[in-house]
């Protein structure tokens, strides 16, 4: 009996849904996109304007897409159920033009979208399947052409004048200029000095003493100018005095000044809950909260969506679709969340429902939800055991925020005491506090903040810590009008205003949303796009541009003034938007962009600086001639090079012409080589004589006497090869935190928790299932090049000239060089105790590309001796070898001798390798010396010792 076949992007996803459809289906997943645009091709059609794309199957999806056409041929009803956006709709569309040719009926072609992966919700899709949405796929089409067009028109041009394999995004420049201006804005930042001044105060009665800050003089407010906005506006800064001047002459008064209380005020104070989730405002609290960044909070989003184990109760999906921008929430989970609100008291429960506006409720579908629990009853203790920690954290994030988005709010009660200091001016005072009167939607923040403190009261108090106690809350004491009251103590504090702070991965995506750049579920690939192509880097978890993040964006944005522009970017998601809806076409929307776009890139062909051939003088000099440097762009940035260097080629003077006309060939050196010019005469490449010229007289003279000493004369151009980093151009490395580990991030396809694996350009990061049947071959490239640790010099000298060592770090790791170098290329190896069996050399350890330790011989490539095994200086006691082999395995650490070829771990021969018969006799000596190393203890952390060390209050 033929069955349907039902079609999703993850393995996980396809678990959870086969487990609600039953027997009549097959779900199988198609591991996302199964088409794309070509690799090698722009693939967008632009001579007729039509901007057709050519898709192909993406490489390495042949298999899926066979096995899909095969099942799709004998189901009888095919479902596209991929997820509800337009990345899912343009999946959906790709599996439909694959599929439709061996389904050969249109109408068995349907499909279907949920927001939640419940049972109720999926059999639900099923019974209102629907024909694919063009409308959607048109929108995601768009965007995916705009992208290329940028990325494969921009990209060859800083190939041309920048450096070779940088690329330009046309969303994540303008990301990357976000970052670039601030990190200016920091740059440029003057300091403004000013004062404050605090005084603790105690009541004449036995009352509990306050703190209060002074805030102006004889009623008017106290401040200092702060410069000017954006917008030219004056900027002050309040409750403030100006220098020191001004605060000796203040406190001098106040300290023989009458204090009393001016006025109390007492109001209550509603704190109202927030609206669930959106994917923005998740990937923020994620962030602030529990330290997750957005990659790590989209992959645990994504398990949670798809479905998790939970005991007898099988695979079920906790959360509802995690890429969203809307608010709304369906009816029947408010009226869940109600029920569940409701045991917890009255009082807690508002007489209506909370709604919150949100960006166009009025055309918010069913897929565009908030993020909230598939089921309010799976609290996050009752699931705990079952969920990782990370999961559990991210779920209970989610489940508070949606339960207290329909709570009442809480009520403070918040006190404002006005005080004054009578002295020859009223100096005017002000301290404020507030008491949690009823905490309402905080119940459960409360709840977390009393069992933390509990915590921390019960460790103190197991360490038998004197300061034990913890301190009470401060909290302003009854006090009335007109009270009297005693100055114990003045705190005048010095402080200057702050620049700007660097953008976290949070604070980037809230601007992002704000300013309309991008959408929820292009936030994590544009932060990983910027990272990954090492125009940032994050330092103490904020995002620093590195030297050609700056260098790049300057040139894009000067030459691509209205493409790059925030505004106009922002104005393209909203175009989208009406591609989306079927307000606009999609093609009308790429020949109004193109038409910008190709002006702007011929002037930009024309005009755009050429960074390669850049020279800057600057006010340094040479160490070696003392000659200035001028700045220079190379590979890895900018660097320091002497101006003395030049490239000019030597020029041989032969005897033969040199006897027979010396004016002639005195004349060709002069034409190829300016003064000051190098005579010198060689014999098989050792310079028998060498003598700086700075005239025609003393050439000619030069070159006569190095006829006499040597077999070639060559005359050469005076040139200093000294050059130096630019250190000031390049984020600081040595800053505590610049080299955290990076965190753990799950598979974009499969959610699975992403592996570094090596490949032949190097490593990097992978989905365990890339070498699976069909595999999932979801990868993120980590860039090579990287900007490097200033070198450090050691206490060492080179033992071939004898200048300083330097310890530097390099594409394999540290390494010890001369820094002589590049005319003294001595590199310190690490060398063994044991001599070369095959030519007496020393044997170094090395390592393979791929980062592998291995042992050859420092005679390369005169001798090939190599080996994975370490040598040990020891005899075999039983055939007198000269050396050992070292072996480890599973059983422990054994002495082998290289001819015991039974005990060495066997090695394949390479391919079309002749046969090779041993010459030495079989020997089997082989010896234990340690056992096997001890396997470490995984341990479950408790996720509530492990949350960030500041939370801020939802």
């Amino acid at each position: 009996m033929a069955k349907s076949l039902v079609i999703v992007e993850s393995p996980a996803k396809a678990k959870t849904i086969g487990k609600y459809l039953g027997n009549d289906y097959m779900v199988e997943a198609s591991i996302g996109h199964i088409m794309d645009l070509p690799k090698n091709d722009i693939g967008v059609e632009l001579k007729k304007r039509t901007f057709e794309p050519t898709l192909i199957v993406s490489p390495g999806k042949e298999k899926v897409v066979e096995k899909l056409k095969k099942m799709a041929a004998k189901a009888d009803m095919v479902y596209l159920a991929p997820d509800p956006d337009r990345e899912g709709e343009a999946i959906a569309a790709h599996l439909s033009i694959q599929l439709l040719p061996m389904v050969k009926d249109k109408s068995k072609v349907r499909r279907v979208t949920f927001n939640e992966i419940t049972k109720k919700a999926v059999q639900a899709a099923f019974l209102h399947a629907r024909d694919i949405d063009e409308n959607l796929v048109d929108a995601q089409q768009t965007r995916r052409v705009l992208d290329r067009l940028v990325g494969y028109q921009v990209s060859p041009l800083l190939w041309d004048k920048v450096r070779r394999g940088l690329s330009a995004g046309r969303v994540q420049t303008v990301a990357l200029r976000l970052i670039v201006e601030r990190e200016q804005e920091i740059n440029d930042f003057k300091p403004v000095e000013y004062w404050t001044i605090d005084a603790l105060l105690e009541p004449t009665a036995d009352k509990q003493s306050f703190t209060a800050r002074f805030v102006g003089v004889n009623g008017v407010p106290s401040r200092v100018a702060n410069g000017t906005d954006a917008d030219g506006k004056e900027q002050y800064l309040a409750n403030a005095l100006p220098d020191q001047e001004a605060v000796d002459e203040a406190v001098g008064e106040l300290e023989h000044a009458k204090w009393s209380v001016r006025s109390v005020e007492k109001k209550e104070r509603r704190n109202n809950p927030k609206a669930p989730y959106t994917t923005s405002k998740l990937q923020q609290d994620a962030s602030g909260r529990l330290g997750f960044n957005v990659r790590r909070t989209m992959g645990v989003a994504q398990r949670l969506y798809e479905g998790v184990e939970i005991g007898a109760e099988g695979t079920v999906g906790l959360i509802t679709y995690m890429r969203t921008d809307s608010t709304r929430v369906s009816p029947d989970a408010i009226a869940e969340a109600r029920q569940f609100i409701g045991k917890l008291g009255a009082a807690y429960l508002p007489a209506t429902a909370n709604e919150y506006a949100g960006k166009k409720q009025e055309q918010a579908q069913d897929a565009h939800e908030a993020i909230r629990p598939t089921n309010v009853a799976y609290t996050p203790q009752s699931i705990r055991k079952y969920l990782s920690d990370e999961q559990f954290r991210l779920y209970k994030l989610i489940w508070q925020r949606f339960v207290s988005s329909q709570m009442t709010p809480a009520v403070f009660d918040q006190t404002t005491v006005d005080i004054v200091a009578q002295a020859k001016q009223a100096y005017d005072f002000r301290a404020t506090g507030s008491v949690l009167k009823f905490d309402g939607h905080l119940k459960f923040e409360e709840e977390d903040k009393r069992a933390r403190e509990a915590a921390k009261l019960e460790a103190k108090a197991a360490s038998d810590s004197p300061d034990g106690e913890e301190e009470e809350d401060r909290r302003l004491p009854e006090l009335g009008d007109g009270e009297a009251l005693r100055l114990a103590k003045l705190d005048p504090q010095q402080k200057f205003t702050q620049p700007p702070p660097r953008y976290n991965e949070a604070s980037l995506v809230k601007t992002l949303e704000e300013k309309g750049i991008g959408r929820p579920s292009t936030y994590a690939s544009i932060i990983n796009t910027i990272q990954d192509r090492d125009y940032v880097k994050k330092i103490q978890s904020r995002f620093v541009p590195t030297e050609i993040g700056i260098v790049v964006t300057k040139l894009l944005v000067k030459n691509f003034p209205y493409i790059f522009d925030t505004a106009y970017t922002a104005t393209l998601e909203g175009e989208l938007d009406a591609v989306e809806e079927g307000h606009e076409k999609w093609t009308d929307l790429l020949n109004g962009f193109y038409g910008h776009f190709e002006k702007e890139l011929h002037v930009a062909e024309k005009q755009m600086e050429d960074i390669k051939r850049m020279e800057e003088s600057t006010t340094e000099v040479c160490d070696n001639c003392g000659a200035p440097l001028v700045l220079k762009w190379g590979k890895f940035g900018s660097f320091y090079s002497c101006s003395n260097f030049s490239k000019a080629k030597p020029v041989t003077v032969a005897a033969g012409p040199w006897k027979k006309d010396p004016k002639t060939a005195l004349k060709k050196v002069t034409k190829a080589l300016n003064y000051p010019i190098i005579v010198k005469a060689t014999t098989e490449d050792v310079v028998e004589y060498s003598k700086e010229t700075n005239d025609a007289k003393e050439l000619t003279a030069a070159i006569g006497e190095a006829m006499e000493h040597g077999k070639k004369v060559t005359a050469e151009a005076f040139s200093c090869d000294f050059t130096k980093e630019n250190f000031a151009a390049k984020p600081d490395l040595s800053a505590p935190g610049a080299d955290e580990a990076p965190e753990e991030e799950a598979c974009d396809n499969c959610g699975r928790t992403m592996v570094l694996r090596n490949g032949p350009w190097g490593p990097f990061m992978a989905c365990p299932g890339y070498n699976e049947d069909p595999p999932c071959k979801t990868i993120r490239k980590l860039n090579q090049k990287v900007q490097q640790k200033p070198p450090t010099q050691l206490d060492e000298a080179c033992p071939k000239c004898g200048k300083p060592l330097l310890l530097r770090n390099g594409q394999y790791g540290e390494f010890i060089s001369c820094s002589g170098y590049p005319k003294c290329k001595y590199i310190k190896q690490e060398l063994l105790d044991v001599k070369c069996p095959k030519d007496g050399g020393d044997i170094a350890v090395r390592k393979t590309k791929r980062g592998d330790v291995f042992y050859g011989c420092v005679n390369y490539p005169k001798c090939d001796f190599a080996s994975n095994l370490k040598l040990i200086d020891k005899t075999c006691p039983k055939c007198d070898s000269a050396y050992l082999l070292e072996v480890n395995n599973d059983k422990g650490t054994f002495l082998v001798c290289p001819n015991n070829r039974e005990a060495l771990p066997k090695r394949r021969k390479k391919k079309g390798a002749p046969d090779v018969e041993p010459t030495t006799p079989l020997c089997t000596y082989e010896k234990k010396i340690a056992g096997p190393a001890p396997v470490p203890e995984l341990e479950r952390p408790d996720p509530e010792k492990t949350r960030a060390v500041v939370e801020s209050v939802a």
